[in-house]
């Protein structure tokens, strides 16, 4: 056989690998939302799920959402008794709008909803328009927004407010024109619920008003702001005693005549974390009328908070780690003094 011409060796040495051998391929990853529902312990548990492409694979988040939690009511949220009295007062209220404050995962979807099964269902007509629907409650008409066929929160509050409701929860405010028609519906004879992203209860008010919604309108329409945050009991089976020091006496503001903190030691029932279970820290901005007349002339957010006389948050987790109910790293970690 006659050897065969340098261009012909050249084209048959870069010659592409046969089809028999491996290739990798890499996909293109993205994030990702889902949920799936299991029942675990007896519990109907909904697991909201999302995934986070990382340099070295998925970084995956699950959120556990119990049926149960919503249905037992405001009771049972951990609030003191003179908050749970003032905000059982306040959902009683006719019309106006309530906000519920604070960080994601901070648990504020679940105390509108438990705030809606305070309403009787049979005598009012109540309508959610949430991103995504988190649970499913009986006898509320609930909408989940779709911005793909332009399903937003703003064009579902228009065509709510045409449906002769009592009640109307909005998921969340994230801009100008959603404030506005909920400030509006507030005004008009609907009681709203809704949440907002701040760190505190008295910042609500000036968030609003940097989305360009006039102080009058704010005054009039905003009934409370609740802000709350969640934070890890303390096992019962291995909490134990001990008797802090002063550096952290000082960091807690706690007095220095304090004898005895709790904390959880670990054991098998909390998996030793020395944790188990959760409850929320709340502060309640009520909007009275020496309140409305501070955000009328626009005042800061120091000085609407001592018009209310509003305990603080910090000061409410400070009575839970008396009472043993919470550690002092909890305080530290969650809470801002």
């Amino acid at each position: 056989m006659w050897p065969l011409p340098r261009y012909r060796r050249n084209r048959l040495a870069h010659r592409a690998p046969p089809r028999s051998s491996p290739r990798r391929r890499r996909w293109p990853r993205h994030p990702q939302d889902g949920h799936l529902k299991d029942i675990i312990n007896g519990r109907n548990l909904d697991i909201r799920v999302a995934t986070l492409p990382t340099f070295l694979g998925e970084r995956v988040v699950m959120r556990l959402l119990d049926q149960a939690a919503v249905l037992a009511g405001i009771r049972d949220l951990g609030m003191d008794k003179a908050d749970e009295k003032t905000m059982l007062r306040l959902i009683g209220q006719p019309y106006g709008m309530i906000l519920v404050t604070g960080p994601t995962g901070s648990g504020k979807t679940t105390t509108l909803y438990a705030a809606l099964n305070q309403k009787n269902v049979l005598t009012e007509s109540i309508v959610t328009i949430e991103d995504p629907v988190e649970y499913q409650l009986p006898g509320i008409n609930q909408v989940q927004v779709d911005t793909d066929i332009g399903l937003t929160f703003a064009a579902t509050l228009r065509a709510t407010l045409r449906q002769d409701i009592d009640v109307l929860l909005i998921g969340e405010i994230r801009d100008v024109e959603t404030a506005q028609i909920a400030v509006r519906a507030a005004m008009t004879g609907h009681l709203v619920f809704s949440t907002l992203h701040t760190n505190d209860a008295v910042e609500a008010v000036g968030t609003l008003r940097n989305m360009g919604i006039a102080p009058f309108l704010i005054s009039a329409a905003l009934t409370a702001v609740v802000g709350q945050r969640l934070v890890r009991k303390i096992c019962p089976e291995c909490k134990k005693a001990y008797k802090p020091g002063r550096d952290l006496l000082e960091a807690l503001r706690l007095p220095e005549d304090t004898k005895r903190l709790h904390r959880g030691a670990g054991c098998p029932a909390c998996h030793h974390t020395g944790t188990r279970g959760r409850t929320g820290v709340f502060e309640i901005l009520e909007v009275t009328p020496q309140v409305r007349a501070l955000i009328l002339d626009e005042a800061g957010a120091e000085a609407v908070a001592e018009g209310a006389g509003m305990r603080p948050m910090a000061e409410n987790c400070r009575a839970k780690i008396l009472e043993g109910v919470i550690s002092a790293e909890e305080y530290l970690r969650v809470v801002r003094a």
